[in-house]
């Protein structure tokens, strides 16, 4: 599993603890694939591991087995040791009618299926309200005095099952979902954003087929071209999924599928439908599925190793179905239901080689990492534009390079040995048990436990290893944090630098704040000039650039920008024609700036620092000036009105700041490149700039001045 994926999802479970001390309600988005269910058991066991006196009430919202799902999921987790305070329970019914019905206590993670706490039904009769009372201690003597948390598991789905116990019991509230609900004040106070789960390889990028005249038969046909491949460099049979009406159609396009799928070349596949009524279930594949009990079609057709090539279905396919191996979606039924649309398309966006992505070869993770879809356009890409780099695109790529840098784990540290270390450590006086201990290694960073497994050959020295975990830890985080011996410029395989520049490809989401923009690296693929920006702040620095980019006062070749020549090239170039004129190099040619907003789908242009773990800064723009100096800017804003969680004053905020100063100090130090971060206060901009390591504070006026002059 790539090291960005473990960190983004560390990274948004910390700001989830983090945001527990403060706040009582939260919610939480992440794209559907990104592991939702393994963050939410990271955040309960960390919370769980620093305060006894919690339980968990997991109330799983969606339809199907969604609650099983997540039971069997935290089990599995718990007994694995990846988060081993964990002791889930899964509330049911299911007892004789007799019998009076009783939640235990002795659990700190509850399972709770939607419907089952209705109106009418048996838990509602007095058995979860006995459980709260019973466990937070409210009007009873001799009460647990446990704090209950609510976690609404896609809460997007609307349901009032549990208000009436809300204010009484619950302590704290944690909206999880892909698609949380605005309306209902579900505003996400931590988000993984879809483009950062992409980069991340959590989910697969998509390939949109928007052509509203391709029928089934192309999506079939495409299918049987990407299996062979699949098979082969990833050892995983692919699955399409195919989405039928929901009523009156759903008979005729079953029999319009069914049509195709009986055609020669298409008789080695096998296909399945699933539907509600299992009389109404059906499947080609003898060989196994048949055998089988309808009920348990849906587990069999999301193995790696299931021979089910084809899924049909209406509505069954929506959240806790998980199938890392479907790649493709042809959706026939239009949903009118964005939300829908979004939890459909998450069965064919997970990775299926998540956890060893990085040992497949190059076209292999290619096509692991894409998903076609037919039919369906998913939400962020409603919004989104296609972006692409002029063209003769290797002109503009050649001619801005950008080195960036990364962050050195402890064990390349020139003057430490492990061994050695621990040797110097005080020894245990009362040793810990074995279960304390492996807490103890499953709670460590990422790079710690790596260091600890590279080290372990033997119980012994695992044992060694894990008692002096946190010495360990301690001495990771300050040799990390120390940029000037951690922080390298990223390298080859031959030692040397590594030099980037802009995707040739990428896309934004439109979030107003708009600019026209025509003369810089970017050209939208629908040739407009308009283009959006993630806030005001970032809007009133692109003016600055955009001005600045063709000032004629600059002291070199009057330009601050510096500037290249793209467009279609004329195959004719040099020739003579009929007139003797001499052919000219471009049909058509346009002047374009070096400079552009550092749009993060596919982009290589980013920076370690560290925060408690790696992280990784995607600086907002990066230009070139007429001095052929780099310029690597981060916007920030202080304004009430910008996105950051509890504006400037909050911690967490404040903390990212500074902790950025210190990675842009050095890596202007060791890259020779000038970073900023320009931020934004009422109408106003302080702008931190870094040169070969040393800090300045600027004004607008005097950023300028510096840009104009070589010097």
């Amino acid at each position: 599993m790539k090291q960005e994926a473990i960190y983004l999802q560390q990274n948004a479970v910390s700001a989830l603890v983090e945001l527990t001390a403060t706040k009582d309600e939260m919610t939480f988005k992440a794209p559907t694939g990104s592991g939702k269910t393994y963050m939410m058991a990271d955040m309960m066991n960390r919370i769980l591991s620093a305060d006894k006196n919690v339980i968990f009430l997991v109330s799983t919202l969606s339809k199907g087995d969604l609650a099983t799902q997540n039971y069997e999921k935290f089990q599995e987790y718990s007994a694995k040791g990846n988060f081993p305070v964990l002791k889930p329970y899964l509330i049911n019914s299911q007892i004789a009618n007799e019998e009076r019905l009783f939640v235990p206590t002795d659990y700190n993670v509850y399972l709770l299926p939607r419907d089952l706490y209705k109106q009418g039904g048996r838990l509602m009769q007095g058995a979860m309200e006995g459980f709260f009372l019973t466990t937070t201690g409210t009007g009873l003597i001799g009460g647990l005095n446990k704090k209950v948390y609510l976690i609404k598991d896609e809460c997007h789905i609307a349901t009032k099952n549990l208000d009436n116990l809300s204010e009484k019991f619950f302590s704290k509230t944690y909206n999880f979902s892909a698609t949380p609900k605005l309306s209902r004040g579900q505003h996400p106070d931590v988000e993984i954003k879809n483009d950062e789960a992409v980069n991340a390889k959590l989910i697969k990028g998509i390939e949109l087929i928007e052509d509203p005249d391709i029928k089934v038969a192309s999506a079939i046909e495409k299918f049987e071209e990407v299996k062979k491949d699949y098979r082969n460099l990833l050892g995983v049979n692919p699955c399409l999924i195919i989405q039928i009406s929901n009523k009156d159609k759903a008979d005729e396009e079953i029999a319009e599928i069914k049509k195709e799928l009986d055609k020669v070349e298409h008789t080695d596949l096998k296909w399945m439908i699933i539907v509600n009524d299992e009389k109404q279930c059906d499947t080609n594949d003898t060989f196994k599925a048949k055998k089988l009990p309808v009920s348990k079609w849906k587990d069999y057709a999301k193995e790696n190793s299931s021979t089910i090539d084809i899924i049909i279905f209406k509505m069954v396919i929506t959240e806790g179905w998980d199938i890392p191996r479907a790649c493709m979606l042809y959706q026939i039924r239009d949903s009118q239901s964005k939300q829908l649309d979004e939890q459909v398309m998450g069965r064919v966006r997970r990775n299926p080689r998540l956890l060893d992505f990085e040992t497949l070869s190059e076209d292999a993770q290619k096509l692991a990492m894409t998903a076609w879809l037919w039919g369906i356009v998913p939400e962020d890409m409603r919004k989104s534009f296609g972006v692409s780099l002029w063209q003769d695109s290797e002109i503009i790529t050649d001619d801005i390079k950008i080195k960036t840098t990364r962050l050195r784990p402890l064990t390349k540290k020139a003057d430490f040995n492990l061994a050695t270390f621990l040797e110097k450590q005080t020894a245990v006086s009362a040793p810990s048990s074995i279960f304390a201990l492996w807490r103890d290694f499953v709670k460590a960073e990422n790079s710690v436990r790596e260091m600890g497994e590279n080290y372990a050959l033997t119980y012994a020295k695992w044992r060694e290893f894990t008692e002096n975990i946190e010495a360990v830890a301690r001495e990771s985080s300050k040799y990390v944090n120390d940029y000037e011996k951690s922080m390298e410029v990223v390298k080859n395989e031959k030692g040397q630098d590594v030099e980037v520049s802009f995707a040739l490809i990428s896309h934004y989401t439109d979030n107003g704040n708009y600019m026209n923009i025509s003369d810089w690296v970017w050209k939208r693929v629908d040739e407009r000039d308009k283009f959006s920006f993630d806030s005001e702040a970032e809007r009133a620095w692109v003016a600055i650039l955009q001005e600045l980019s063709k000032d004629d006062v600059a002291v070199g070749d009057g330009r601050v920008g510096k500037s290249v020549t793209v467009g279609k090239k004329n195959p004719k170039a040099g020739a003579i024609d009929l007139f003797g004129v001499k052919e000219p190099e471009y049909l058509y040619a346009k002047h374009v700036y070096l400079w552009g907003k550092n749009y993060v789908a596919n982009s290589s242009i980013k920076f370690e620092y560290y925060l408690g773990a790696l992280h990784s800064s995607y600086p907002d723009f990066v230009m070139k000036d007429s001095f052929d100096r780099v310029h690597i800017f981060e916007v920030k804003s202080v304004n009430i009105s910008s996105n950051m969680v509890g504006g400037f004053d909050n911690n967490i905020y404040k903390t990212k700041l500074e902790e950025l100063k210190k990675a842009y100090r050095q890596a202007s130090k060791l890259t020779e490149q000038i970073f900023y971060l320009p931020i934004l206060r009422d109408d106003n901009w302080r702008i931190f700039q870094y040169v070969a390591g040393s800090e300045k504070t600027l004004t607008k006026d005097e950023f300028v001045k510096f840009c104009r002059n070589q010097n």
